[in-house]
């Protein structure tokens, strides 16, 4: 479909405002034009309003059909039905969204052998609650300097 080239916007189609003063607006009893202002009528759609003009629309007489690309031959194409087939898995892909910088992220195992997974978990959760025991140690000590800092201003304040 296209635009009518030879559809032509009438001359008064902008003439037709899209609101007009509601007919049958009062002004209040109440009104007092050196409180309230000069009193305007509100406004209502313009049920003689028909909207943006826009062209008809006509069938495309150079409209041939759903575009569909050529078909090229490639002489080095060779089918391969074991293409997804691996030799060995030895990767492991993470896509990560974070909100804290600062994760690290090591010691990936990839195995079927539930033993060998427990075994080889047994010294990393032990490394990792000695850092969350060190970190709580260091945020702990951190917080006790910023409360001595506090009271040291306290003093201060009080000397003055």
């Amino acid at each position: 479909m296209m635009d009518d080239p030879a559809d032509v916007k009438p001359a008064d189609w902008d003439a037709i405002p899209a609101e007009i003063v509601d007919p049958e607006a009062k002004k209040p009893d109440d009104w007092d034009e050196e409180l309230d202002g000069k009193w305007e009528a509100p406004k209502v759609p313009n049920p003689e309003y028909k909207g943006q003009w826009r062209a008809k629309r006509i069938n495309n007489p150079d409209y041939k059909g759903a575009w569909q690309h050529p078909q090229v031959p490639n002489p080095e194409y060779k089918s391969d039905s074991e293409l997804y087939a691996f030799e060995s898995n030895a990767g492991v892909g993470i896509e990560l969204w974070q909100v804290k910088a600062g994760s690290i992220f090591d010691n990936f195992l990839v195995t079927d052998d539930l033993d060998l997974a427990l075994t080889r978990a047994k010294p990393i959760n032990a490394r990792r609650e000695a850092e969350k025991a060190a970190k709580k140690a260091d945020d702990d000590r951190k917080a006790a300097d910023a409360a001595k800092t506090e009271e040291k201003k306290e003093d201060k304040k009080e000397d003055l």
